[in-house]
């Protein structure tokens, strides 16, 4: 099995953690995991990470995300979204086009906001779902998002329908409630589907069949790992620096190599390849005598 990811069109009712088990067992695969989940009731992208390809988590699951989502006023849920509980219902006026974009418009750009109750989240050592469905209301801090952009794409009152791109981290589900809440008659979610993760698209993504995934369909749709991470830049390296790199030599061995070919411009993450494979991932460590030097974040061996 290659190493690399593939991405999925999640369906909705299953979770995140039932795609992954069925990967696993379809291509008899132990090392799988996910970059960022879905709600169940959500639909859309899933990136799923296979053997070597589970080291880049953290790097997939901090890109930027887009969703389609539609609001409906008038109703709110414990749960933020159709499958919840209703706690609240408001008679929906008519409501300006112009009003409604205005209040979206104030949700653009860094804001707060609270988790949802129901939510993955640990609280006190346990998920905050297992918490909120024993009544308990956990305790849930605030926390910083960025909304990139949030355009309302169609209105059809009591739904609104939008378009969001966001900061990793960024629940839409309180996004919708907020957002309902500006308006007056509050709201919740009725639909909520991902459509991108940084650069992958729900359109380039496997959808299930009547029978399900297929080994070759997966196989055949794999990215490999140094595609895996198109926005960082990729720095070929000799045989002999790659094989020091695998060996664990220090940095001091094979670095000279690399800085040479390394522009100065160039300050973040950096993806090292060898023959079209992914060796490691390494960044430029200023120090105060003015010479660079190279740490390692992560090899794949």
């Amino acid at each position: 099995m290659p190493d690399g990811i593939v991405l999925i069109d999640k369906e909705k009712g299953e979770s995140s953690f039932n795609v992954v088990r069925d990967v696993r067992r379809i291509l008899k695969e132990k090392k799988v995991g996910h970059a960022g989940t879905l709600d169940p009731f959500a639909t859309g992208l899933l990136v799923i990470l296979l053997g070597q390809g589970t080291k880049l988590f953290s790097y997939l699951t901090s890109m930027d995300k887009e969703y389609e989502a539609v609001l409906r006023l008038g109703i709110e849920t414990d749960t933020l979204d159709e499958t919840g509980r209703v706690v609240r219902t408001e008679r929906v006026s008519s409501l300006d086009p112009e009003f409604i974009r205005g209040e979206a418009k104030e949700l653009v750009g860094e804001i707060e906001q609270i988790p949802p109750a129901f939510s993955a989240i640990r609280c006190g050592g346990r998920r905050a779902y297992e918490l909120a469905r024993k009544g308990i209301c956990p305790s849930l801090e605030k926390r910083v998002v960025k909304i990139h952009r949030l355009e309302i794409t169609s209105i059809d009152l009591p739904d609104v329908t939008l378009t969001v791109r966001c900061s990793k981290g960024t629940y839409i589900r309180s996004l919708g409630a907020d957002l309902g809440r500006r308006l007056g008659p509050g709201g919740h979610l009725v639909s909520l589907r991902r459509i991108s993760s940084g650069p992958f698209t729900v359109d380039k993504a496997i959808r299930r069949t009547g029978s399900g995934f297929s080994a070759e369909d997966l196989r055949n749709r794999v990215i490999p790992l140094p595609n895996a991470l198109p926005h960082l830049r990729e720095v070929e390296v000799s045989k002999g620096t790659g094989e020091m790199i695998e060996k664990g030599f220090p940095a001091n061995r094979w670095e000279g190599e690399i800085l040479s070919n390394l522009p100065d411009s160039v300050a973040g993450p950096v993806k090292l390849v060898r023959e079209g494979k992914l060796l490691a991932i390494l960044k430029r460590l200023p120090v105060p005598e003015g010479k660079d030097c190279l740490e390692l974040m992560r090899v794949f061996v």
